[in-house]
């Protein structure tokens, strides 16, 4: 059995108490909630699904919610498929509609509609599922023309149009039906618009994903849309696996903060993105020497899991293509395995992850309060695809753009919350994918894999925006 730290075992201890106390004592309510896979290590479960929008959640607010019978909100623990780099996007399963019907959609903080290929598209691409059928459910509603969307030529129905930097777009009418988030989910179906597309091109043609769920801010989005109806607290939470492993688990409404989760302030005022008050980065302990505005130009530092890899501001990366030359002179450098590219990578470092961190050095990112997220190599590297124990770096110069955009590859095997209704954004570092192989779901099988991506496909416009329990493993 692995060690547990203390901590852990705290946190452990402190869901027990909480969760006898929201159960009222009652321990048929508490059966089932910690258990063991085969012997390995005990998981636990994140199970605060009652905290609410409030600003601040302490005992006494829990008690008076207890006095006033509040009831509990239910959170959507949902699995994720595919990986970050093979793929270039993670996925997850919806079903829309009565009959419901499935559909793998990328996961995406930075846009705010959910859209699925209509069965009367003629210009959308070959995808995993059939198309959407609205003559095939008893639930679906058309959106009508109303002064709060735009309309249709007939002045009909409600429309939708998203276009993104890789030049790909999405296009289609509005309707309303039946979301549902799977059988393991605690979160019951929900009515939700959702874009039933009729046009698409680029890359979002060509994907092997159905669509896209939309978790930005907007009042399109699954989450507002959810938290409107008070079926969710205005949070959801994100873990994606690592190198080598991808997978991970989603989690629409709120969880407790595990002990040492770091925080960032995002201010929903500053743009429509999830934003982070970034001020330093540090590689091998050291800081750029750069001036902490850089990381507030434009849009600001954003933090978007549809993106693929990070890409800062000239004068940033090319401190940090620097900072990180000086420290892995020992490696050899490489040619990239796209000569239509100017990728900088090594060979020389070994094949195996876990030996990375020997070679490359930790990167921390340092934020406005003074926390510090820490990134091991797997959060800023990727592998060569031609040369066996190579890698490159995942970080890019966001061409002419002053913005600072970090793609998933900066969270993977990570846990992190967006927990909109305090305006800030956590981090804790874990093992996504053995979080959610420990659940061992019995869900749908995985996609079938996609070709792989280059580092641009999944860069977008910064113009647009189930069990009933999470087990976090022990290290």
């Amino acid at each position: 059995m692995a060690r547990v730290p203390w901590d852990f075992l705290l946190f452990l201890f402190l869901v027990l108490i909480f969760d006898l106390v929201l159960c009222g004592g009652n321990l048929e309510n508490f059966k089932g909630v910690i258990r063991s896979d085969h012997g390995s290590a005990m998981v636990l479960p994140l199970v605060f699904s009652s905290f609410n929008s409030s600003k601040r959640v302490v005992l006494g607010e829990q008690h008076r919610r207890l006095q006033t019978n509040e009831p509990l909100k239910s959170n959507a623990h949902m699995k994720l498929y595919d990986d970050l780099l093979t793929n270039g996007y993670y996925t997850t399963r919806i079903w829309i509609g009565t009959p419901p019907q499935e559909f793998a959609l990328i996961v995406d903080s930075g846009s705010t509609v959910t859209y699925v290929p209509c069965s009367t598209c003629e210009q959308c691409g070959n995808h995993q599922d059939p198309k959407f059928q609205p003559d095939s459910s008893s639930t679906y509603q058309p959106v009508r023309c109303n002064l709060d969307c735009d309309c249709d030529r007939e002045k009909d129905q409600c429309v939708y149009e998203r276009q993104y930097a890789e030049m790909s777009s999405s296009s289609g009418v509005l309707g309303n039906d039946i979301v549902s988030f799977g059988n393991e989910s605690a979160l019951p179906p929900h009515r939700a618009v959702f874009g039933c597309e009729n046009a698409e091109t680029g890359d979002l043609y060509s994907q092997h994903a159905d669509g896209i769920i939309g978790l930005g801010r907007g009042k399109l989005s699954i989450m507002d849309q959810l938290v409107e109806k008070g079926a969710i607290t205005d949070s959801f939470s994100l873990c994606y696996g690592g190198m080598g492993f991808g997978g991970g688990g989603m989690v629409l409404g709120g969880i407790p903060p595990p002990p040492g989760m770091v925080f960032s302030h995002s201010d929903p005022l500053r743009s429509p993105y999830y934003n982070l008050e970034l001020k330093e980065i540090h590689v091998a302990g050291k800081s750029l020497r750069l001036n902490p505005s850089v990381f507030n130009s434009k849009h600001g530092t954003v933090l978007d899991s549809g993106t693929t890899y990070a890409y800062l501001p000239e004068v940033a990366f090319l401190a940090f293509k620097d900072a990180m030359m000086k420290q892995i002179h020992s490696l050899r450098r490489i040619p990239g395995p796209d000569p239509s590219y100017h990728d900088v990578c090594f060979s020389g470092s070994g094949s195996e992850v876990s030996e990375l961190s020997k070679t490359f050095p930790d990167v921390n990112m340092v934020f406005e309060n003074g926390q510090m997220v820490t990134l091991a190599p797997e959060n800023y590297l990727f592998r060569h695809s031609k040369v066996r124990g190579a890698y490159c770096l995942g970080v890019f110069q966001n061409g002419k753009d002053p913005t600072t955009l970090l793609g998933g590859i900066i969270v993977r095997n990570t846990l992190v919350t967006y927990d909109r209704g305090n305006e800030r954004i956590g981090f804790w570092k874990t093992n996504c994918s053995e979080l959610w192989e420990r659940l061992q779901l019995a869900s749908a099988p995985p996609p079938r894999p996609s070709p792989s991506v280059d580092k641009n496909s999944t860069m977008k416009s910064l113009a647009q925006p189930p069990l009933p329990d999470i087990y976090i493993p022990g290290p």
